[in-house]
């Protein structure tokens, strides 16, 4: 009975062992399928302005249990509240075509739609009027591909520059919108006859961190700061976020990471 016992150890050991072994020597595309198998999704990677030279930044970004699809966009800016150029831009927003846009055939196709209220704070401080007067992209003037691209479905990692030219002490921002996603405060009737609002629901929340380049730190977390306007009408950020509640809960965390070169 002793040595069967000891024989049993014995296995358990070598088991033990022997897995995390084998699965160090696994392919990355082989981690990734054992990963998701078990219900573990590994952040999706992209990169944005892959020709720009100057700092390196990374942002990791983790949903949180409210996101659905939400539009994003990451820029930076100068102290003084400057825009100086935008980091990644959710496509549908830089393109003026959503994926959703046309029903006109009794069923949702791709096609151009105005969004104004999905990230307002965002166009107001590019600044850049199109020809209906809002502040957001056109089909006919899009934003460059090195900026933009399809909107992540879970957690990612945007490997991005900021520039040669970026002042010493900056600020990272971001805005962040998610459709349907109404409280007691923002409900479906708070501003009757208000299409651009119906399209947000919750307003849009902007986050921010600010980077200063000669007393680096390990990584920076972007805090909430406001939210825009509920339809879009004016590039006002409202600092009261009492009022919001899922919409601060669509971002688990997000943190920054940088390199100077």
């Amino acid at each position: 009975m002793k040595n069967i016992f000891s024989g049993a150890i014995v296995s358990f050991l070598l088991i033990a062992f022997a897995f995390p072994l084998a699965t160090a020597f696994l392919s990355d595309s082989e981690q990734s399928q054992r990963q998701r198998r078990r219900g573990v999704v590994p952040p999706q990677e992209f990169e944005t302005l892959p020709q720009e030279q100057g700092i390196s930044l990374q942002i990791s970004f983790r949903r949180g249990a409210s996101h659905n699809h939400p539009l994003m966009a990451f820029w930076v800016e100068d102290t003084a509240g400057q825009y100086l150029h935008a980091l990644y831009v959710a496509e549908s927003i830089a393109r003026g075509y959503f994926r959703h846009g046309d029903p006109g055939s009794g069923r949702w196709q791709p096609g151009p739609v105005r969004r104004p209220a999905a990230l307002p704070y965002w166009g107001h401080q590019r600044g850049v009027k199109a020809h209906d007067g809002y502040y957001i992209p056109t089909q006919d003037n899009p934003l460059p591909d090195a900026i933009t691209g399809p909107t992540p479905e879970a957690d990612f990692i945007l490997h991005t520059r900021v520039g040669e030219d970026i002042p010493r002490v900056f600020r990272v921002l971001m805005e962040i919108n998610q459709s349907w996603n109404w409280n007691h405060h923002w409900h479906n009737n708070r501003f009757p006859g208000d299409e651009n609002y119906m399209t947000s629901s919750q307003p849009a929340l902007v986050y921010e961190a600010t980077i200063h380049l000669d007393d680096l730190q390990p990584h920076y977390l972007m805090q909430p700061i406001g939210h825009s306007h509920w339809s879009g009408a004016t590039g006002e950020l409202f600092e009261d976020l009492s009022t919001l509640t899922t919409a601060l809960d669509i971002a688990r965390e997000v943190k920054i990471s940088l390199r100077e070169q």
